[in-house]
């Protein structure tokens, strides 16, 4: 399988405070009182990893850890100040979906002008505007000011129109929590299907599940630096996950092996915890003689899936008293 992205000793840099930000005047005011300086801020540091075809990467992190920027830069938005990056395929970016619609306009029109920007011809527009706008669920929507539709509504908008493009390479930048419970849903599955397809991904969330499912590689991002590039999904996640208790940054494999680990281990204490309160609270239930079939068929699951819950002599006791 070829190389479709690859990132190779990438640094972005924000500069703050030079004459594109603080204007003409203020720039010649700061020279002349000599108080003139800028502030760079780096986003993205060294940041180094290669996507073949068909590999799905997910990009954790924490707020601030340059997981957007970083995207921005592999979908052309930006430049790195450093290093390089290689793009083999169309990219179709699914990053800030409210943006770039014209509030005075009617959400049809901001279909049409949203399709336009993304190169789509006005006639594979109008092939499939119905169904965008169904998928959208923005059919009673179609006349109304683009400005009184909800943030949730807007996006939906964005989301559907990106997705009826055929890329090579699709980046999605925390898209998947768009709309309401059925509509994560049913964008979830569309994801699922433009990806079963073969395409070249690359997720941004804050769902470690949503990662785990949908993904065969992670990078993890803290403050801009790369924790780990990898193909171990599983691992890395639970170590985020540990991390986020704990702050603890791993330095080595061994120590995101550990915090792997006391997830794991945590979880199956919580897990333990959790069926022992349930337990107490079905023997008391049981002590008590009161009768219930949910009773008989929380048994019967506890019995098959997790015996050692139980006290088989106790629930022996209890079918005989209350079955005859």
């Amino acid at each position: 399988m070829g190389r479709v992205i690859e990132c190779s000793d990438v640094s972005i840099r924000y500069i703050t405070g030079d004459l594109k930000a603080i204007g003409l005047k203020e720039y010649v005011m700061r020279k002349i009182t000599g108080n003139y300086s800028i502030t760079e801020f780096w986003a993205d540091k060294h940041i180094s990893f290669t996507l073949e075809s068909g590999d799905m990467l997910g990009i954790i992190g924490t707020n601030g850890a340059g997981k957007s920027t970083l995207l921005k830069a592999i979908s052309g938005i930006m430049e790195p100040k450093q290093g390089s990056i290689k793009v083999n395929g169309r990219i179709a970016a699914l990053l800030e979906l409210a943006s770039g619609f014209d509030g005075d306009m009617t959400v049809k029109e901001n279909a049409y002008l949203r399709g336009a920007m993304l190169g789509y011809t006005r006639a594979f527009m109008d092939e499939m505007y119905e169904e965008i706008i169904a998928f959208a669920e923005l059919e009673e929507f179609e006349e109304r000011p683009f400005r009184q539709l909800s943030s949730g509504m807007k996006s939906r908008l964005g989301f559907a129109i990106c997705c009826m493009v055929d890329p090579d390479i699709i980046i999605l930048d925390e898209v998947l929590a768009v709309g309401d419970g059925s509509f994560r849903k049913k964008s979830g599955d569309k994801m699922r299907e433009i990806l079963g397809s073969g395409v070249t991904g690359i997720l941004v969330s804050h769902s470690i599940d949503q990662v785990k499912e949908l993904c065969n590689k992670v990078l993890w991002l803290d403050h801009g630096e790369q924790i780990i590039f990898s193909p171990e999904v599983e691992k890395v996640c639970d170590a985020y996950t540990e991390f986020l208790i704990t702050k603890e940054i791993p330095s080595t494999d061994d120590e995101i092996a550990a915090l792997a680990l006391a997830c794991s281990k945590r979880r199956a204490e919580e897990k333990a915890k959790k069926d022992k309160k349930e337990t107490k609270k079905l023997e008391g239930i049981l002590a008590r003689g009161t009768k219930n079939t949910a009773i008989e068929a929380a048994l019967d699951i506890i019995e098959n899936n997790a015996p050692e819950m139980l006290d088989m002599h106790e629930v022996g006791e209890w079918r005989r008293k209350n079955n005859g």
